[in-house]
């Protein structure tokens, strides 16, 4: 076994979305269209919760870090990805690869998490208006933000380490379009249970805990407009959370049909949509999710276009 070791795969090959040669250039097209899509609508939320000084709250400080957590989801993959439909070697070295599945990590778990401080948000604005801007400040938005990027930095390592801490010998051709843990894992010539247990405690622990403080955080702002007797107020307090209840109910639907599926009936190739959904497709849904809903999104859009030094006032 000492001979069997990391060192006989150098690179690995990428089968991609599929691997029909007729299917190559249209399918080029269509994720250049969605990764071009995504980088505008985020990049765009970015520039707006930046400038707009009217933007300048908790909730809209939280929506830019999303937006900055969806571009880089997508940017970690779509590149390589899109490459990949137009060449015929469809390799990627060894160094690479983790480093792929690393940035991935890092963002796929800070987004998790940031669902959950975006609920948690919203609860404190619906069920405690008074104290919102004492109990959500500008330093506990900060601790907040800071902690999911360095929770997401601190798992991307752990699981990446113990994902490329085992053996790959012969077979290098990861059924996937980017390098993913379960693919990879599948190709290993060494004993994989302690890497699939970290994988599998890990995504099951981050779903867990971040679907706690979503569905708790919703349980109690539901409860809360039910008590408004205005039909007016209650619509007014559901629209301010409607467009985060609908990425959350996308997102954490995905993701549970992705790592909690039994092993029976786990299919790799099932996998790779569920995974275009989420790293390529949520990514380009979100920002229209928060702007076609959100009239202040839509007003600092407008104010930007036809009056840029509006939107630097104040700030």
């Amino acid at each position: 076994m000492a001979s069997r070791n990391i060192s006989h795969v150098t690179e690995f090959i990428l089968v991609g979305v599929s691997d029909r040669p007729e299917l190559q250039v249209p399918l080029f097209s269509l994720f250049f269209i969605i990764y071009m899509l995504t980088a505008a609508g985020n990049l765009g939320i970015i520039t707006l919760t930046t400038v707009d000084s009217r933007l300048q709250t908790p909730m809209y400080f939280f929506l830019r870090h999303l937006a900055v957590i969806n571009f880089g989801n997508s940017t970690v993959i779509a590149p390589k990805m899109l490459v990949n439909f137009l060449v015929t070697e469809k390799t990627t070295l060894y160094y690479e690869c983790a480093t792929q599945l690393g940035g991935f990590l890092v963002f796929i778990v800070a987004e998790i998490f940031m669902l959950a401080v975006m609920a948690y948000d919203r609860y404190v604005a619906i069920c405690n208006p008074l104290m919102y801007m004492v109990v959500v400040s500008r330093r506990v938005c900060l601790l907040l933000v800071s902690l999911t990027y360095f929770y997401g930095f601190c798992t991307a390592i752990v699981v990446s380490s113990c994902v490329f801490s085992v053996s790959y010998c012969s077979s290098k051709k990861i059924n996937h379009f980017y390098c993913d843990n379960v693919p990879l894992l599948a190709l290993s010539c060494s004993d994989t249970y302690l890497p699939e247990t970290v994988v599998f405690i890990s995504a099951a622990t981050n779903l867990f805990f971040s679907m706690s403080i979503v569905l708790v955080s919703y349980f109690n702002i539901v409860l809360s407009i039910l008590r408004i007797r205005s039909s007016e107020g209650r619509k007014k307090a559901f629209s301010t959370c409607a467009s985060h209840m609908m990425a959350v109910t996308v997102f954490y639907g995905t993701l549970l049909f992705m790592y909690l599926q039994p092993q029976t009936n786990h299919s790799l190739d099932t996998d790779k949509m569920a995974s275009v959904f989420y790293t390529l497709v949520i990514p380009m849904l979100n920002p229209m999710i928060y702007s076609l809903r959100n009239k202040d999104v839509k007003a600092a859009l407008k104010r930007l276009v036809t009056s840029p030094c509006d939107s630097f006032k104040s700030l």
